[in-house]
């Protein structure tokens, strides 16, 4: 098993505990890198004042435990709405202060969704709002990864942006800032046409510093399935990813506490 590589992979804790409770879970646990949502209960980021995220931050270092963010894919990026619009730059400048805050490395975002009828304008208002979080998250020190999202059905009215390789370049090559970067959801390339080669044989490496990891089955539905659950090849993700010159963390984001944990030596297996 290789250990070093093993550290490499976090766990997305996301709703599932207290945030002073994820972290010690991932210090017993031995889990170096962790990412949350703080949208809801004790974890709202409305709930943090200065002596309670010291005491994190203590915690972190204690620990040697990188704590990363990740917004709310429910809360549309593309929104344009009159005053819900403004709401969601609220939303999202809040996530920097909170990375500020508590001394988190990353914060996910998305682009947000669209109703069929109304691509151009969302992604246009989506872009805008991003280059306006990443000039904001450059003046605090904080650091933005845009992942790219899960398709949905064919049918479906809503579907998210930036799901396609194309989609997803429309972002990110025309937002160049230190504090700017992505986050490649493996699975989610896995669902649609162009696959994970296809997202790999494009997108630049270098900007990539995070890359999550759940099982789903080849041009299938969204799901976040344990290893071994769909036909994802993750051998071959992590050979093309390490013999590329990737050194950033991965995060597993499927199942149980439990199911992530032991995914780690499983995974670390493969390499």
């Amino acid at each position: 098993m290789n250990a070093r590589f093993r550290d490499r992979i976090g766990i997305d804790i996301g709703r599932k505990l207290r945030l002073e409770d994820a972290i010690a879970w991932a210090a017993t646990n031995g889990v170096g890198i962790i990412d949350v949502q703080l949208d809801t209960g004790d974890n709202a980021f409305t709930r943090f004042d200065a002596p309670r995220a010291h005491a994190i931050r203590t915690a972190c270092d204690k620990n040697n435990i990188r704590l990363g963010l990740h917004t709310l894919s429910a809360v549309n990026v593309a929104e344009y709405a009159p005053l819900v619009g403004e709401a969601v730059d609220a939303y999202l400048r809040a996530y920097v202060d909170a990375a500020t805050l508590l001394g988190a490395g990353w914060i996910v975002v998305h682009a947000g969704f669209h109703f069929t009828d109304d691509v151009p304008m969302r992604m246009r208002t989506g872009l805008e709002r991003l280059q306006r979080l990443v000039a904001y998250a450059e003046a605090k020190g904080a650091k933005i990864l845009l992942e790219n999202l899960n398709k949905e059905p064919k049918d479906a009215e809503v579907h998210y942006l930036a799901h396609t390789l194309a989609e997803w370049q429309y972002y990110y090559e025309k937002i160049d800032s230190p504090a700017f970067a992505l986050s490649f959801t493996a699975n989610h390339a896995h669902l649609v046409p162009e696959g994970v080669e296809g997202f790999l044989a494009e997108i630049p490496l270098a900007r990539i510093e995070e890359v999550r990891l759940a099982d789903c089955f080849r041009n299938g539905i969204e799901q976040h399935l344990p290893p071994g659950q769909g036909d994802f090849d993750f051998p071959s993700l992590f050979h093309a990813l390490e013999s590329r010159g990737y050194r950033g963390h991965y995060t597993n984001a499927f199942g149980s506490l439990d199911d992530m944990r032991t995914a780690r030596d499983l995974f670390a297996g493969m390499v």
